[in-house]
């Protein structure tokens, strides 16, 4: 233990289990190989702490014992000033409002004095007021009793009744008064980043009372089947959110493949309220739109999923009414109420949807419009955020203030971001309740054991002459991804993966350029952004049940919350600059379990089930990405084998691989050359939540009218006389005689002016 809040935690101790759990509640990972892990004290992890029940006390009593050296004080200070202020303030949701709630007015008071926090009260329907100074009257706020402690307040009063006489009645009454103000929804972000630790110090707590809750139903068959079995982890995580038997907004961090979409699923069932899920894409609304089917005793009908091309009524789409119904069953649905056209029959329910969807700020059909306004007015039980790392983003973080939820529960296995905007997550969301060890998971089988190798190519001497030169900068990414040797490298592995190992294998390029070059050469489907619903879902399903087809090209669309369990090799041809995230996302795609064939030994501890090859042209910008973005998988204990010299055991066959010959290599070069500077870059997505740096001055392609070419779009005809101060000349009529012609002219007008 360290004065600077450095904790190290030897992993071969005979206590390391009990210490793992107390230090992943109270500390943040930093690093985590085999012998020694690292983690550190911050004022953000002492709040999750507090938040799932851990008291100051607790905190100090027990860092002091694991400690081998004694408690420095530096430590007990931070310690207790990041926590005494835990548990003062309250964020509540009444009526689809929402209100900061006390049972201190003092504490109000200083709240309030804050310019953000007053501009953000509603005071009669007004919002924003000017800031009170500590030292004017009292504002005026609401007293109420607390609604959701009135049993056990009863249950209190009762035993001291029986035990003093109720001489303390009076007192406890007054205790029991909760002071409280509205802010308005919209600024609900910006209330809550000003009370954390480091600015207002006094971090808000969102708890749901969903037992006490008799104004939203519970959604009928809401709960886990009974043949569904919890993980320990994963019951690990939910006894972080339950802790007191209400429902913590927070973050639960476990890795691609543990079971995140049961552990959201589970925590749903306990809650038993509506339920509204958002993702990122529309392939992952139909996955957990599945995973709720599956775990859970619902009706068809109480899942439905709202997306751009599927807006359900009923679990049955808008298409399908408009095919099965006559027209006055039509007319009766659109006369219901507007809560009424997206949910069943005005009790809760499970509505899936995309960020984009609830987020996108443009117009809307008809359709959408009225969907999403009962989405916007509605008290949803528990709001599940898939890959919660891209809600820090500008376009997805509007969400949590269109939409109302008493509880907020963020899933992810990466929580980083490139933009150093991770820490948005604790007011946006909440503090982070749980988070698993990746290698401990491996250890019990819980996840696969991958092997993770990066795979030197070097590169061909005309591409690389041509990546040098300076007027190819912008195509620097296409000339190292289309690079021959690259290109024959992840040939190899793809033939050796499927005929001598019966694999299924994926292959990541963000470059669109080169994953349709590699795909139509090497006669694989791939699926990227304008690829279309239907496509995908065909692809994917072909690759999960077919034995024909073994290999799929991804884009980046592939990253985040596709489920394909039958994958086990990753081959990456092109990423995204040096994202930690996506480098993590992308083996999390073949983190599953993988089931051992019939007739095969037992798997050895060391033996690997899983391959991650990252395919880097030696001698470009690739190798220093290539080395920043292993650095979280690296902090979570796996290890990269560099391979220098892969072809050169397969020398043999290496004239059979593609781009063998000089002429097909200075074909493709050419190729390359050619290709428009848009066409040469990578894939820009709504949903890349990195937020690199992109290049400035890259082409952009727009869908114009063929007017633009003219220059007449937007344009109208109209005559003006320098004489009459560039005001419109008069009508004809009023000019006089006409002037005369040209002398060119005359013969032709002859007979008038025409």
């Amino acid at each position: 233990m360290c004065p600077t809040g450095r904790i190290f935690l030897e992993s071969f101790s005979p206590i390391y289990k009990a210490a793992y759990d107390f230090l992943i509640a109270i500390a943040e990972p930093v690093c985590r190989p085999d012998s020694m892990h690292e983690y550190e004290l911050t004022a953000h992890s002492l709040y999750a702490a507090v938040s799932v029940g851990l008291e100051t006390q607790t905190v100090l009593t027990v860092l002091d014992r694991l400690s081998k050296t004694h408690l420095p004080v530096q430590v007990e200070q931070f310690v207790r000033e990041s926590t005494q202020n835990y548990g003062k303030v309250k964020l509540v949701l009444q009526k689809n409002k929402f209100f900061i709630e006390s049972a201190y007015p003092q504490v109000l008071r200083i709240l309030l004095a804050d310019e953000t926090i007053a501009r953000a009260r509603v005071v009669d329907g007004v919002v924003g007021a000017q800031p009170l100074p500590l030292s004017s009257a009292a504002p005026k706020l609401h007293v109420a009793i607390a609604p959701r402690d009135a049993a056990a307040a009863q249950l209190a009063a009762a035993a001291r009744e029986a035990a003093d006489g109720g001489e303390q009645e009076e007192e406890d009454a007054i205790d029991r008064e909760l002071h409280s103000f509205e802010i308005d929804a919209a600024q609900v972000e910006h209330v809550k980043q000003r009370c954390l630790p480091g600015e207002l110090n006094f971090p808000t707590l969102e708890e749901y009372d969903f037992r006490a809750d008799s104004v939203n139903p519970d959604v009928p068959g809401l709960e886990l089947k009974p043949a569904t079995q919890v993980r320990p982890y994963q019951d690990k995580s939910l006894s972080k959110m339950f802790g007191n038997g209400r429902a913590r907004s927070g973050i639960i961090v476990l890795p691609c493949g543990a079971g995140k979409s049961l552990t959201g699923i589970a925590a749903a069932s306990r809650i038993r309220k509506s339920v509204l899920c958002l993702c990122t894409s529309s392939v992952s609304v139909d996955q957990w739109r599945q995973q709720f089917k599956l775990w859970t005793q619902l009706p068809d009908h109480a899942v439905v999923r709202f997306t751009s091309q599927l807006k359900e009524v009923r679990g049955e789409t808008r298409q399908a009414c408009l095919r099965h119904s006559t027209r006055r069953s039509f007319q009766a649905f659109h006369s219901r109420p507007p809560a009424l056209q997206c949910l069943p029959e005005g009790v809760g329910g499970v509505v899936v949807s995309t960020y984009n969807m609830i987020a996108f700020n443009g117009r809307r059909s008809e359709e959408s419009e009225r969907i999403l306004e009962s989405i916007r007015s509605r008290e949803w039980g528990l709001m599940l955020l898939d890959e919660v790392h891209v809600v820090p983003a500008a376009m997805f973080r509007k969400v949590v203030g269109i939409t109302k939820a008493h509880c907020k529960l963020g899933l992810t296995a990466t929580l980083v971001r490139e933009d150093e905007r991770i820490e948005h997550l604790n007011f946006l969301i909440g503090p982070k309740l749980y988070e698993a060890n990746w290698l401990d998971l491996q250890r019990g089988g819980f996840i696969a054991n991958v092997q993770c190798a990066e795979v030197w190519c070097p590169m061909t001497k005309e591409f690389y002459r041509e990546y040098l030169r300076p007027e190819n900068a912008a195509r620097k990414q296409a000339l190292y991804v289309m690079n021959p040797t690259k290109f024959q490298t992840c040939q190899y592995l793809m033939e050796y993966h499927e005929q001598a190992r019966g694999d299924k294998i994926i292959v990541f390029s963000d470059n669109i350029f080169a994953l349709r070059e590699y795909a139509a050469r090497l006669k694989r489907p791939f699926i990227y952004g304008g690829t279309a619903h239907a496509e995908r879902t065909r692809v994917l399903a072909a690759f999960k049940h077919s034995s024909t087809v073994n290999t799929v090209f991804l884009s980046k669309v592939g990253d985040n919350s596709i489920d394909i369990p039958e994958a086990n090799v990753i081959i990456q041809i092109s990423s995204h600059a040096g994202s930690r995230r996506q480098e993590a996302q992308r083996l999390g795609r073949i983190l599953r379990p993988k089931a051992r064939p019939s007739g095969t030994a037992p798997p050895g501890a060391d033996e690997f089930n899983a391959f991650f090859y990252s395919l880097v042209s030696t001698d470009t910008v690739e190798m220093y990405y290539s080395t920043k973005r292993q650095q979280f998988l690296v902090d979570q204990g796996y290890a990269f084998k560099v391979v220098t010299n892969l072809l050169a055991g397969a020398a043999e066959g290496a004239q059979q691989l593609g781009l063998s010959s000089l002429e097909e290599q200075t074909s493709l070069l050419a190729k390359v050359l050619a290709a428009g500077e848009e066409e040469a870059g990578e894939e820009r997505l709504p949903e890349d939540a990195d937020a690199l740096k992109a290049v400035e001055g890259a082409a952009r392609r727009t869908v114009r009218d063929m007017r633009d070419l003219t220059g007449a779009s937007g344009m109208s005809y109209a005559e003006y006389n320098r004489t009459h101060g560039g005001a419109a000349p008069p009508r004809r009529a009023a000019l006089g005689p006409p002037r005369a012609h040209h002398t060119l002219l005359k013969d032709r007008y002859k007979g008038g002016r025409k």
